[in-house]
């Protein structure tokens, strides 16, 4: 497992920290804490055991309620931000009900046997072991979902102190939920926000996360934590915003032309966002809003959208198998 990726714990003031991992591409997500009166708040655990270990003694250096944890918040489902869970203790594991549900059709177990076991996963093998099996060591991942489940909204206190879960899915997953704490004007927004990476639509519709972020921004905030990438303002949170928009944007007026979302996915320009990491990415969202605007008609599977962001991730310069002689070679890209 590669481990020389830089890891900092960043204390924000006023009893809250983050825990921020590398660029915050593929599987690098972040967790954050929060403690008050002898009590403490774990947002998120990591992709695999060591990593969550590794981030739990680096809070409790920092804070001493984080000895032990007596909540444990899952913003969505994805194992970067569930798959060490299990070293939480005997914490309170609160997250939405979408969330549970998505955790049980992919458990930590299964997802390492598929990472392990690539080969024999076809496509989406294939993919799991580009984008994060050469990177991560799966053996020490445990299935423990959230016990405590909410729809919509739940006030919870941590030594007093008001936080607020806010769910905002379905968007980048099913149950994609945010932690707001009011008196510090701060929150954690899990995979509602990449900073400075391309997000990834699982789930959509696109336009649920353009609401999310316009919820988010109207909210008296001053720091905001992302799933993935470094701590910032509402600045990250707006630009996130002009991402989505643009995607969706450029997407229908080649979907209204009659083009085909693969062809669409490599021609749509994305110059303002050209620093941005993993945008291989842009396959899955393009994916996802054809099959918003076509009701279904339109609706890749899966591992069709998986070899292609593959081929996107390799350089190639159109979405077709070679010899090809489409025309479009040379496009967004």
């Amino acid at each position: 497992m590669a481990t020389n990726v830089t890891r900092t714990l960043t204390d924000l003031g006023d009893g809250l920290f983050a825990y921020i991992q590398g660029d915050g591409s593929w599987g690098w997500s972040n967790s954050g804490l929060v403690v008050s009166e002898g009590e403490s708040l774990l947002v998120d655990t990591l992709f695999t055991g060591r990593l969550t270990r590794d981030m739990l003694d680096a809070y409790r250096r920092a804070a001493p309620e984080a000895e032990t944890i007596d909540i444990l918040v899952n913003t969505h489902a994805n194992g970067d931000h569930t798959f060490g869970n299990a070293l939480a203790g005997d914490a309170r594991i609160i997250g939405s009900t979408a969330c549970a549900e998505e955790m049980e059709e992919r458990p930590a177990e299964v997802f390492a046997e598929m990472v392990r076991n690539w080969r024999n996963h076809g496509e989406i093998g294939a993919f799991l072991h580009e984008t994060m099996g050469v990177r991560f060591d799966f053996s020490d991942v445990v299935h423990r979902p959230p016990t405590e489940l909410f729809n919509g909204h739940k006030t919870i206190e941590v030594g007093g102190r008001t936080v607020e879960l806010v769910e905002l899915g379905p968007a980048h997953t099913r149950g994609d939920i945010v932690v707001h704490i009011p008196d510090a004007k701060t929150v954690f927004t899990g995979d509602i926000l990449f900073s400075g990476g391309h997000p990834i639509i699982w789930a959509g519709p696109i336009d649920n996360w353009i609401k999310a972020c316009d919820l988010i921004l109207d909210w008296d905030i001053e720091t905001v934590v992302p799933g993935h990438g470094p701590v910032g303002t509402k600045a990250e949170l707006r630009h996130m915003r002009d991402y989505l928009i643009h995607t969706r944007n450029e997407a229908t007026i080649r979907y209204e032309a009659g083009m085909s979302w693969e062809d669409a996915a490599w021609d749509i320009a994305f110059d303002q966002f050209d620093s941005w990491l993993d945008r291989e990415r842009v396959v899955a969202n393009v994916a996802s809003i054809y099959r918003d605007l076509s009701h279904g008609r339109i609706a890749p599977p899966r591992p069709e959208i998986m070899r292609q962001m593959l081929r996107y991730r390799r350089g190639a310069t159109c979405p077709h198998d070679e010899p090809c002689s489409c025309g479009a070679h040379g496009g967004g890209k």
